[in-house]
């Protein structure tokens, strides 16, 4: 395989604050590729995924503006299997692709690439150098998300129930930021980590699965 520059993944479940991570290392100067950002492109009035999407789901599958209707699809993936795995074949290699992209064209001192679904997609984990997972209690996730979105318990819980298992993210990561608190309580791991990445940016390429 290819050697390729140093990358992080970024990833965490749903509420655990992978967003708040990656602004604190943007702020440190790491170019952040935001897969969800990506997504939501390929899904925007006629973006390129849509013709893919409708061709594959359905006219009503899009929205009056010509973007996806996500309460619709996210309906439909959540009690369909197959529904669900036929739009992350259309999505997926887009997303990876588009991102991929972005991450070769940075001028940051090194890229995280944010990726909610990093380990649930098989494919990732080989594409970055370090696996930074972002962690919080269930407990805290469930109330985060709540109160953000406004989604009752259960269903926070049933998204909860596609992603991988806290243990299991836990076990693939080089690296973990416990999120329990505030920007406080975050300072001192970003800045620990950061400095830890800014000198395996500044080796030679590393190749992917070489663990540092």
């Amino acid at each position: 395989m290819e050697a390729l520059p140093f990358s992080v993944g970024l990833t965490g479940g749903i509420g655990c604050g992978k967003s708040t991570v990656a602004d604190l290392f943007a702020e440190r100067g790491a170019t952040i590729v935001d897969t969800d950002a990506i997504a939501h492109s390929m899904t925007a009035p006629y973006g390129p995924a849509m013709p893919a999407i409708v061709a594959a789901f359905g006219p009503e599958f899009a929205d009056a503006s010509g973007a996806m209707d996500r309460a619709r699809m996210r309906a439909l993936v959540f009690s369909d299997a197959a529904a669900k795995a036929r739009l992350e074949a259309i999505l997926h290699p887009r997303i990876r692709d588009a991102a991929l992209a972005a991450g070769a064209a940075a001028t940051g001192c090194y890229v995280i690439y944010a990726v909610p679904l990093l380990i649930e997609s098989g494919t990732w984990r080989a594409r970055v150098t370090r696996l930074l997972a972002v962690d919080c209690p269930e407990e805290v996730q469930i109330a985060r998300v709540m109160a953000r979105n406004n989604l009752p318990e259960a269903q926070v819980r049933a998204i909860m129930a596609t992603q991988v298992s806290r243990a299991q993210r836990l076990a693939a990561a080089d690296d973990v930021i416990i999120n329990n608190a505030g920007i406080a309580d975050l300072t001192p791991q970003i800045d620990r980590l950061h400095n830890l990445y800014l000198a395996f940016s500044q080796r030679t390429a590393i190749m992917p699965s070489q663990r540092l």
